[in-house]
């Protein structure tokens, strides 16, 4: 049976702990507006995120961002927790420095969306106490409740980091030199090189054999990943700033605020302006 907080305010879901015993909630296409995490304990299970497909087994973390598209699927048995948190009620972007969330867990252009549990005692001891503020609706419940998701995330981006370190797949001395190099050079040029062309060119190697390389580890197209690095970048933006779609559309190399409009919705599911309205934090800066 879920738990559920709503935002007074605007009636929207703010906070939601959830144990289920099976996958039939996740198995088509959904995208939310809040962040997702997911305990999942199963044997064998598929995991669709974005355009990309995982195999996975045993204790899983999946951690997804507002508008995410994804589905879980699994012939097995398949069981666990879900917990649900609305921008409104915790914005990772504003505790960036003392949590390390974005990048790690959430918004990772080239990592991956979901991490095997060395320490599942831990967070299911913290389920457990979220579980009974939750039933409380005490005095100072979102203080309560907040500083138990503080802990909780601190926890996660502790055992994905370790998770992300153990996992790093084996390439070649020069295999290894070109994807990392690659991954800076998005970093460092995405508002202004936006084609898998310059970013070959940059590191002289042929389109071909960096496509290569990028698909074999990191499952996605040097395409996915510069615009998956843009479109962080974007929500950033809608998610902390008030500035207008020119500004921000300018500021990230298109000319076009249309255009990138469009660019955007393709990728995220919503306009700018709604994924603003659902998500943003712009509000944030008149507090």
């Amino acid at each position: 049976m879920a738990q559920i907080i709503i935002d007074k305010q605007n009636g929207e879901l703010a906070f939601r702990l959830e144990k289920f015993e099976d996958l039939s909630q996740f198995d088509h296409l959904q995208r939310k507006n809040y962040y997702s995490i997911i305990l999942l304990k199963g044997s064998n299970y598929k995991l669709s995120v974005d355009l990309s497909n995982y195999e996975l087994q045993g204790n899983q973390m999946i951690c997804l961002s507002p508008y995410q598209p994804f589905m879980i699927s699994s012939e097995e048995f398949c069981s666990g927790w879900l917990l649900n948190f609305h921008p409104d009620f915790f914005c990772t972007y504003r505790h960036q420095n003392e949590i390390e969330t974005e990048g790690i867990l959430f918004n990772n252009f080239h990592g991956l969306p979901h991490f095997k549990i060395s320490e599942e005692a831990l967070f299911f001891n913290l389920i457990d106490q979220i579980s009974k503020e939750m039933d409380r609706d005490s005095i100072a419940q979102h203080e309560v409740l907040v500083a138990f998701l503080k802990v909780f995330l601190i926890e996660a981006v502790r055992q994905k980091k370790q998770f992300d370190k153990d996992i790093v797949p084996k390439f070649s001395d020069s295999q290894s030199e070109i994807l990392q190099n690659l991954v800076d050079a998005i970093e460092n040029n995405y508002c202004e090189l936006h084609s898998p062309k310059e970013y070959a060119d940059a590191l002289c190697v042929s389109t071909k054999t960096l496509a290569g390389i990028v698909k074999k580890y990191l499952l996605q197209t040097p395409s996915e990943l510069i615009f998956n690095r843009i479109i962080i970048e974007a929500k950033r933006e809608l998610y902390l700033t008030s500035k207008p779609l020119k500004q921000i559309a300018a500021s990230l190399g298109y000319d076009d605020e249309f255009y990138f409009s469009r660019f955007f919705k393709k990728k995220v599911g919503v306009s700018p302006d709604n994924y603003r309205k659902t998500v943003g934090f712009a509000k944030l800066e008149k507090l």
